[in-house]
């Protein structure tokens, strides 16, 4: 007689499992591979829309920064046109000193304006028709606050969005003898922010920008301009 060869147990046995318990291990871990990866999806998901929230207020925080220095530029402008014109007129049309500090003070209080320049007023696009002085400087700067600095087809794009600007007259020159006292005044630009902030307390362009005055911006520069020939 030949010898009977034993037969090998099965796996598992012995051990106090199922004979099928491999197939069932290998579908839960196939579930948990499954749960990984959806949850390694949703943090990349976040994190991208992290990353386009913090892109998209760098923009915006980029875009103000821009605009403010347009409105910096553009105060300074109007600052310095009324700074020379009154001056150079004045001396080539008056006579006496006296003469010429009266129409120096004239001529300075005729910048003052009485509603925003810019966006929305009815300046001309071209101002070669104006008058030289206090008209034509409130032209062009108009035209500068509606952005023709820089024009994309016909619309102007080389200033801040809806900007306008303000003179205000703080204190009137007075060319009185032994007075003198210099013209004092305020050059305001607004425009229309991209966020609510806060109110800004100077009233150049209020109404302009909706009913939520934290969303208009104003930058000023306060400019004293004495009366040099006033004695």
């Amino acid at each position: 007689m030949g010898m009977r060869r034993p037969e090998r147990p099965s796996v598992g046995e012995g051990l106090g499992l199922p004979v099928n318990a491999s197939p069932n291990l290998w579908q839960a871990e196939r579930g948990f591979a499954l749960l990984e990866a959806l949850l390694t999806i949703v943090i990349l998901t976040f994190g991208l829309l992290g990353m386009l929230g913090m892109q998209g207020r760098m923009g915006a925080v980029e875009v103000e920064a821009f605009q403010r220095a347009q409105a910096t530029l553009l105060v300074s402008d109007m600052a310095d046109r009324m700074s020379a014109s009154p001056f150079a007129v004045c001396n080539s049309t008056a006579v006496t000193d006296a003469e010429r500090s009266a129409c120096m003070a004239n001529r300075l209080q005729s910048y003052v304006t009485s509603s925003a320049l810019g966006t929305g007023d009815q300046q001309p696009a071209d101002c070669s028709a104006t008058a030289i002085g206090a008209a034509r400087d409130g032209c062009e700067w108009s035209n500068a606050l509606k952005g023709s600095a820089e024009t994309t087809g016909t619309s102007g794009v080389g200033a801040m969005t809806g900007a306008r600007g303000c003179i205000e007259q703080l204190q009137a020159p007075d060319p009185s003898a032994g007075v003198c006292t210099p013209g004092i005044y305020r050059v305001s630009a607004a425009w229309q922010g991209l966020s609510s902030t806060v109110a800004p307390s100077i009233a150049c362009g209020t109404g302009s920008y909706g009913s939520n005055e934290a969303y208009r911006r104003v930058i000023a520069a306060r400019v004293s301009l004495p009366l040099p020939l006033c004695k």
